[in-house]
């Protein structure tokens, strides 16, 4: 097994944040993009769900893919050759008389989201060391973290003082800069044999994920909890009208929600150390949910920003647990086809979310659709804890566990 210094891991972090930075922008600026062009909720809610629905079919391939093969970076580098190309291709096509181009577009550009959400992710047990698996699924939170604050602030930034059209080729900038920096990380070798068919192998990782009870049960609540994210990314630009604000606005709520987020992952991120990572994922979520039962009282936009703060905070230890569950109850040679298989879950859901949300807004408005978010972020917690409790014998020996980094085994 090969194990990277420090300097590979701050190299990693580097090549991540960038790539993942650039897909945050995506997501925000794919709306801004056809609401200020076409100023059509439910076409922007479909581009948006265009752009991460692939993901749910391609993330168990490229999973499958990435355990049995040497050129992880390769495959990383060509995401965002696609996402860059991608984006000035939109450019071009939103706003004519055909709407359906847009969609199309972001569908191609969302068939390797995997890769930036979960196949990086799934280096990590090859780079460091199981004991420092803790801090690095923290610094890997925070690598998200970052991603969602400086996404959406830069591209409301941007588009602000230039233009949408700007911000859009600041998403191609930054793909460039990312490739440059996947070219510094290592080769790794496969961990998979590959002898087994590739089909087999796919579902594999399909089946670890949903016979696995405790892994199954932070997998459900996070992905569930994406759908939610997805429906915010519609909620929040159009809720900016009745607090006075431009649409654009709503990258600097996404920014103080997750600039309090990562705080807490740095600062708790080892709670998944301490108590079962599938618990922390859980009451997390929770947690979470009962804060935006707030968000309808805020009368102003500051009010709504201080109320943003605190709602991050409680959402922080989440994504460290989650990925401990991943490393935890998965061998290290299912580890590609886990993180970007419920990767792919994660963007599908995100997707699925957008899309109800481009309908649910029109109808009940935007102050009801907050109250909706937290009833859906309450029951993913509930229907996590159901799916750990349903066909799990008691008695029967747990699930695997990486021992080193997970003390309380």
């Amino acid at each position: 097994m090969r194990y990277e210094g420090g300097g590979m891991l701050v190299r990693y972090l580097t090549a991540a944040t960038l790539a993942r930075v650039g897909v945050e922008m995506v997501a925000f600026t794919l709306v801004l993009l056809v609401l200020e062009r076409t100023d059509n909720p439910a076409l922007a809610g479909l581009t948006g769900a265009a752009f991460a629905l692939p993901a749910i079919v391609t993330g168990p391939l490229l999973g499958a893919w990435l355990d049995r093969t040497a050129h992880r970076r390769t495959a990383l580098a060509l995401s965002q050759v696609v996402v860059g190309l991608v984006m000035i291709a939109m450019l071009v096509v939103v706003g004519g008389s055909r709407h359906w181009p847009a969609p199309v577009l972001a569908a191609i550009a969302g068939t390797t989201l995997p890769l930036v959400s979960g196949g990086f992710t799934s280096m990590l047990p090859s780079l460091v060391r199981p004991e420092q698996l803790p801090r690095a699924n923290s610094l890997e939170a925070a690598s998200f973290g970052i991603a969602t604050i400086a996404g959406p602030a830069v591209a409301a930034t941007v588009a602000a003082v230039v233009s949408v059209e700007a911000a859009m080729l600041t998403i191609a900038g930054l793909a460039a800069l990312s490739i440059l920096a996947i070219t510094r990380l290592p080769v790794l070798p496969a961990v998979a044999q590959g002898q087994d068919p590739f089909l087999s192998s796919v579902l594999g990782g399909l089946k670890h994920l949903a016979r696995t009870p405790r892994l199954r049960a932070s997998t459900v609540t996070s992905t569930l909890l994406m759908g939610v994210i997805g429906m915010l990314l519609i909620i929040l630009p159009l809720h900016m009208a009745s607090l006075g604000m431009p649409r654009s606005a709503a990258g600097y709520v996404w920014a103080v929600l997750e600039l309090a987020s990562v705080a807490t992952a740095l600062l708790l991120g080892r709670l998944s150390t301490r108590w079962r990572p599938e618990y922390v994922v859980m009451l997390a979520v929770a947690a979470y949910g009962l804060a935006f039962t707030t968000w309808p009282l805020a009368g102003s936009f500051a009010v709504l920003l201080i109320l943003a703060a605190g709602t991050g905070l409680l959402d922080g230890p989440m994504i460290p647990a989650m990925f401990a569950a991943r490393q935890q109850y998965s061998t290290l040679e299912l580890q590609g086809r886990v993180s970007t298989t419920a990767a792919s879950l994660r963007v599908g859901a995100a997707a699925l979310g957008q899309a109800a949300a481009g309908v649910l807004v029109p109808a009940v408005g935007t102050r009801a659709a907050f109250l909706v978010i937290a009833g859906c972020l309450v029951g993913a917690s509930g229907l996590g804890y159901l799916s750990l409790k349903i066909g799990r014998n008691p008695e029967a020996p747990d699930e695997f566990v990486r021992t080193e980094s997970a003390p309380w085994t």
